[in-house]
């Protein structure tokens, strides 16, 4: 019996000694990481940083034109879709039913292209999981652009600006509205209702100054401010929760293709429908009592509070 009770004990500490190791080797990672991903130098990886490296990989930036065509030409008279290239799909008379069924194909394909990023870069432990945890964020994020980038085309939105002496230079403005974007793509309270006034101000005219003060410093910069913050937590907790997985080869790899693979299509779907019902996609939009007080904010370049809380996990993005 005592013989059993030693057995057990050495048993335990065998395994809290390789659940040790594994955490020293995560942390050991996770700074790597930071190393690899840390665009501005500042010691902490956040959004920001993510989606310029993103926009370095080569085919993550959309052109709008060229999309646009080719996405209408087989089904359009070219005038018709040169209207839709120099204002909007909606404007241009692209029925919302064929706009939504196109989203609707877009989100397949980029789906398609991230489900097996984790499976394929997930099987390296130990000291390859340093460079395959970026790898695998980047490419992530990358596909998440792509789709991004996409649906806002789709719905009215201008062009997405890259352009700099690095070619993947995103100004403020820029930058700011893809943040909004991927505040609302995770259910991030508020994030919604300003990319809504922001499309408003598009529809409406407004003047372009007015618009880059109110996204970068003014009444929507707030909800920026707020989204970055939430994503700065949870890429922190990705990275982590990743470094441990990786450490443990294949298995790691799986359960990141598979949550990856889950999670996307429900966040490109709450973008695609908050972005067809906005004042760009939708003539007949009428707008919500939030959305109209951060567009009179936008005006009238007042600042507004924006507090924010991650939207609870529906059925659609739980694995199964």
């Amino acid at each position: 019996m005592d013989k059993e009770k030693i057995k057990l004990s050495d048993y335990k500490k065998t395994i809290k000694g390789g659940l040790e190791k594994t955490k020293t080797v995560a942390i050991g990672a996770k700074d790597a990481i930071v190393e690899k991903l840390d665009v501005d130098g500042d010691g902490q990886v956040g959004i920001e940083d993510i989606i310029i490296l993103a926009f370095k990989a080569p085919g993550v930036y959309i052109e709008r034109s060229d999309f646009l065509k080719k996405q209408l030409f087989k089904n359009y008279p070219p005038e018709m879709v040169e209207d839709a290239v120099a204002r909007t799909p909606a404007l241009a008379g692209i029925p919302a039913e064929d706009i939504d069924k196109i989203a609707d194909a877009c989100i397949k394909s980029e789906r398609n292209r991230v489900s097996g990023i984790s499976a394929a870069l997930g099987a390296p432990g130990g000291a390859a999981m340093a460079a395959t945890i970026p790898a695998d964020i980047i490419q992530y994020y990358g596909y998440t652009l792509r789709a991004i980038q996409k649906l806002l085309y789709l719905y009215g939105f201008p062009d997405v600006d890259t352009s700099g002496e690095t070619g993947v230079q995103l100004d403020d403005q820029t930058m700011n509205t893809i943040i909004l974007c991927l505040g609302t793509m995770n259910g991030v309270a508020g994030a919604n209702n300003a990319i809504k006034a922001v499309a408003k101000g598009l529809a409406t005219g407004v003047n372009k100054k007015l618009m880059g003060m109110a996204l970068t410093k003014g009444t929507v910069y707030p909800f920026v401010k707020a989204v970055a913050k939430w994503f700065g937590v949870r890429l922190t907790k990705s990275m982590f929760a990743g470094a441990v997985s990786k450490s443990i080869p294949v298995i790691g790899g799986v359960v990141g293709g598979g949550l990856t693979f889950v999670s996307f299509k429900p966040c490109c779907e709450r973008l695609k429908k908050e972005l067809k019902d906005t004042l760009l996609a939708n003539p007949k939009h009428e707008s919500s009592q939030e959305e109209t007080a951060v567009y009179e904010s936008i005006l009238t370049g007042e600042v507004i509070d924006a507090e924010f809380t991650e939207a609870a996990e529906s059925d659609e993005q739980k694995p199964e």
